[in-house]
């Protein structure tokens, strides 16, 4: 059986090959680096292929994504890109005959669910989830919204065993959490403040890119640059770009808000803080931490007091046995029913606007990696007509909340 991975951003090539490399033996497996506005650079490809195992691997055009696959037809194409890029892929991938089938997936906590994460994946035939807790969250929302995907359980592939070895504490930067320049600015005092605390002891800042490179998103406030800020660095602060599995190599402990990071941490005995010195709530990743007992805050932080999980949570987030993941038998029921030509069709689920709602959303997706007519006319055609639909759901939201008001007023003084 072969199968092809679609994969443009640092997480998602990351996260991609990885699952590939969790395949039985035989499985044929290729990734293809899609060009798209957030692509990998090469220093980012190799570190997120290290430990892998996927050899064949190679850059490819937007536009000559189709031709590469039907050149040799895989049995399954694995799409792991971000939603909106995924959505655009999925269309693509349908159109070839026989379709091959659609695997998609999330890179890692996924907890809380949202609406998008699912309407970008409609199309296909398998969303890979990484915790019992994840399936069954994705999979109410997913009847409560009238859908029908189907789930796979996978083990978070690259939360390799190990121990302990090393004396860093590696904090795992996240690009948009916390969001805000002032709290970015109190973690990045919390990291200084360890290093100055134990200048025998490195504080390892583990970044996902380097001046110039591609985030899956976009990082305003950069924790190099707001360490600069605070004062002279201390000699034992450093910045890496290595793999996460090299400076975990290493570590200590973890310090994170809500990395993924911190599963690979914990799969190697590694002992955690989730930083909750921003409260706990959806914008910040990490409800998926209440009942772990990882939360800390600065003093926690400063002083090392790294947490081990508590048992009752593990098995429902991300601590599974490995004998409950099923996605590789459902990944092979599909590609046997493929083959038999009983492959049920996965529409592409079109919003309104048809065709050119269609070349809109590749324009959008893939920016200048997008050469095609259709994306230009969509672009601009779309783009006033999306600031009108924007204005007229903005002033409605206003209207609403006047409205409101006033009933609540009328209510009070009877």
């Amino acid at each position: 059986m072969r199968i092809v991975g679609l994969a443009d951003s640092d997480s998602y090539v990351k996260w991609g090959a990885a699952l590939l490399g969790t395949l039985p033996p035989e499985w044929e497996r290729e990734l293809l680096v899609v060009d798209s506005p957030i692509v990998v650079s090469d220093a980012q490809l190799a570190s997120a292929l290290a430990g892998s195992g996927v050899e064949r691997v190679s850059r490819v055009a937007f536009p000559d994504v189709a031709a590469r696959l039907a050149a040799d037809p895989p049995d399954a194409v694995l799409v792991a890109t971000p939603g909106p890029v995924a959505m655009v892929l999925m269309r693509l991938v349908a159109d070839l005959t026989p379709r091959p089938v659609l695997v998609t997936g999330l890179p890692g906590i996924s907890i809380p669910t949202t609406r998008k994460a699912l309407l970008y994946r409609r199309q296909a035939d398998l969303v890979v989830l990484h915790s019992h807790r994840e399936v069954r969250e994705f999979g109410r929302l997913s009847r409560v919204k009238g859908w029908d995907h189907r789930f796979g359980l996978a083990t978070l592939p690259f939360a390799s065993q190990g121990e302990v070895a090393g004396t860093d504490l590696v904090f795992a930067a996240q690009a948009i959490v916390p969001a805000e320049r002032a709290d970015r600015l109190v973690v990045a005092a919390m990291l200084r403040d360890a290093a100055l605390a134990d200048p025998t002891r490195r504080v390892v800042i583990k970044v996902r890119a380097l001046d110039g490179e591609n985030q899956t998103h976009p990082e305003l406030d950069g924790y190099p640059g707001l360490i600069a800020e605070l004062g002279p660095v201390p000699a034992n602060l450093v910045v890496s770009a290595a793999p996460m599995s090299a400076a975990l190599d290493s570590a200590e402990g973890l310090v994170t808000v809500s990395s993924t990071a911190a599963i690979e941490a914990l799969a190697r005995r590694i002992p955690v803080i989730a930083i909750d010195t921003f409260g706990i709530r959806r914008s910040l990743i990490n409800p998926v931490f209440r009942e772990s007992g990882l939360f800390g805050g600065r003093d926690a932080v400063v002083a090392r007091e790294f947490r081990h999980p508590a048992p009752g949570w593990l098995d429902d987030n991300y601590f599974h046995g490995a004998e409950a993941d099923d996605w590789t038998r459902t990944l092979a029921d599909l590609v046997a029913a493929r083959r038999a030509g009983t492959l049920a069709p996965r529409p592409s689920f079109l919003p309104r606007g048809g065709n050119l709602r269609a070349a809109w959303d590749r324009k959008r997706a893939f920016g200048d990696a997008d050469r095609s007519l259709g994306g230009k006319v969509a672009l601009v055609i779309g783009t006033p007509l999306r600031g009108a639909v924007r204005l007229k759901n903005r002033v409605g939201r206003r209207l609403r909340s006047r409205l409101s008001a006033r009933r609540s007023l009328r209510a009070w003084t009877g």
